[in-house]
């Protein structure tokens, strides 16, 4: 007897046929400006893949404004209308960020919804000096190294229609919050949020907030690959880094900037075994299920299959 999905699960060439009259508004030299460092983003995978998924969300966002017309009238609620949230989850390595980058640029160049910010949640890590403190710095990415609270603080305003909105920002260089800086958020028509963590639904630390990320998204992502695959991909990049950020003499990695090809593979998977896989398994791959759409990575790093969850 065939087991019960949540998801109605399409192959590439299925779901590429969903695409309908979406129009192709990227050049090749857009997507690559967008790509991961080790990624390969052809054309033909923004076409199959994305062009699809861009114009389903924008049939829902369509859809939620019409409901918040009739609520807004039903009340007598003149707000402005409000954001329409969508989360991006998945491990380190993953290539979460070029799906949250493709999708913000081919929802912005469409005239339904000209405004479009991506946040990530990198900018509400606690700085390296709290990190430090609380012994946590073996820990970032897991839930704890989050300011949770004021991460649920900036999707409240944002949910409610207050802007301007600000967050803090991350530099991947310094591996820190950056003083004083700040992303403002001036009611778009879309926010995307990028993270690890970000579908997470519980804790078993007594006193944790009830509210939660997820309850602020009005659709959510999960960027789904085998481990090992992953774990392949972040030592890739690692080595990518090596001989580029690192290079740099503020960057956090400066001191992995001279190690041989063998050194750095093996410290790249000795963090990896140490921190990114456990975090993966422990906390983020569970939530994979609670995703509205799960798109599904070949080795090469080529989406192959997109499970939608049934309405």
């Amino acid at each position: 007897m065939k087991s019960w999905s949540p998801y109605t699960r399409f192959t590439r060439a299925e779901w590429a046929r969903l695409r309908a009259d979406a129009a192709l508004t990227l050049t090749p030299e857009d997507i690559l400006r967008l790509q991961g460092l080790n990624e390969r983003v052809g054309m033909d995978e923004v076409v199959a893949v994305y062009l699809p998924l861009a114009r389903l969300l924008s049939l829902y966002v369509e859809a939620e404004q019409v409901l918040y017309r009739a609520r807004a009238t039903f009340l007598g609620d003149d707000t402005a209308k409000v954001p329409y949230v969508v989360g991006i989850a998945g491990s380190v390595g993953v290539g979460k960020s070029t799906t949250a980058r493709l999708l913000r640029e081919l929802l912005a160049r469409s005239a339904k919804h000209s405004t479009v910010d991506l946040v990530t949640t990198d900018g509400f890590l606690h700085p390296r000096r709290i990190l430090e403190e609380r012994g946590l710095m073996g820990r970032k990415g897991f839930p704890e190294s989050y300011d949770r609270p004021r991460l649920i603080r900036f999707l409240a305003d944002v949910k409610a229609g207050r802007s301007p909105v600000s967050c803090p920002v991350y530099s991947h260089l310094t591996y820190d919050i950056l003083p004083e800086a700040t992303v403002v958020i001036d009611r778009p028509d879309m926010v995307i949020l990028e993270g690890l963590n970000v579908l997470q639904a519980a804790t078993d630390r007594p006193g944790d907030a009830r509210a939660f990320v997820s309850d602020f998204f009005d659709f959510s992502i999960y960027v789904d690959a085998s481990e090992a695959d992953i774990r392949r991909w972040y030592v890739e990049r690692f080595l990518l880094l090596r001989a580029t950020a690192f290079k740099e003499p503020e960057s956090y990695f400066h001191q992995y900037a001279a190690l041989s090809d063998d050194a750095a593979e093996r410290t790249a998977e000795t963090i990896w075994d140490a921190i990114n896989g456990p975090n993966l398994r422990e906390n983020i791959l569970p939530t994979r299920e609670r995703a509205h759409l799960v798109l599904v990575k070949r080795h090469d790093h080529a989406i192959h299959e997109v499970w939608l969850r049934k309405l």
